[in-house]
């Protein structure tokens, strides 16, 4: 009851999920992100151990349709789940099950897949991947947000809105965008509002948190401190 976008950025490596539905908390069970190994949405009726699984079988050097495969081979329920990926080298594979609701759908171009059921139409998914392309040359996470608002035009979830989601990650073991409006009037317009106040909050943080470049990252005390008073907080590490 979800359409989202599975991407992968050759240029920088990242791989990101923006997901949209008439659901609460949307991005606790569908994105999953790796870095260096791919991106997946699991959606539908929603079985959350297929992310984990797609993504160890991509590690294992598995294409997105084996591993999508194999994932689902144990599973009584397949279905009832969608399922798409996009692995490092921008091979994509969907998985949309015979029971999943009308409209249901998937489609893939270089390095993005794009899939969703319970639709108002064919067209949410259509006009998804175009504004996507579209959008060529937009930092990834900024291309997502726009194909999804112009799926969302198109029609989007044909119960409504709800939840929204965006995941994005480089080169760490954990995503540099995890954001989530988990129950909104108006989801994909505040993930917007949101994404914002990342870029200008969380942004300028990314390069000196701890990373596998630097494990320990920014710790000068006085680089902090002079950073507090410019913003005119009267703030002190404690030294001894």
């Amino acid at each position: 009851m979800t359409w989202s976008i599975c991407a992968h950025d050759p240029e920088t490596g990242a791989f990101a999920v923006a997901v949209a539905t008439c659901a609460f908390a949307v991005g606790a069970s569908c994105p999953y992100v790796r870095s260096g190994v791919g991106a997946v949405s699991t959606q539908s009726i929603t079985n959350r151990y297929l992310g984990p699984a797609v993504l160890d079988a991509m590690a294992r050097g598995l294409s997105p349709e084996q591993a999508i495969r194999s994932a689902l081979a144990g599973d009584e329920g397949r279905g009832l789940r969608q399922l798409h990926a996009v692995d490092r080298h921008g091979r994509t594979a969907a998985w949309t099950g015979g029971n999943c609701v009308e409209w249901c759908g998937d489609t893939g171009a270089g390095h993005a897949s794009f899939a969703g059921n319970m639709l108002a139409g064919p067209d949410v998914i259509a006009a998804t991947a175009e504004a996507f392309a579209a959008a060529a040359g937009q930092p990834l996470a900024e291309r997502l947000l726009l194909a999804m608002e112009a799926g969302e035009a198109a029609g989007g979830d044909r119960r409504g809105r709800q939840s929204a989601a965006l995941v994005l990650t480089t080169t760490e073991d954990f995503p540099d965008i995890n954001l989530r409006v988990d129950d909104h009037a108006a989801p994909l317009g505040e993930l917007r509002r949101l994404y914002g106040i990342w870029a200008r909050d969380a942004v300028p943080r990314l390069a000196i948190a701890p990373r596998k470049a630097d494990p320990a990252g920014q710790i000068d005390l006085d680089v902090f401190e002079a950073a507090w008073r410019a913003r005119g907080l009267d703030l002190r590490f404690r030294r001894g």
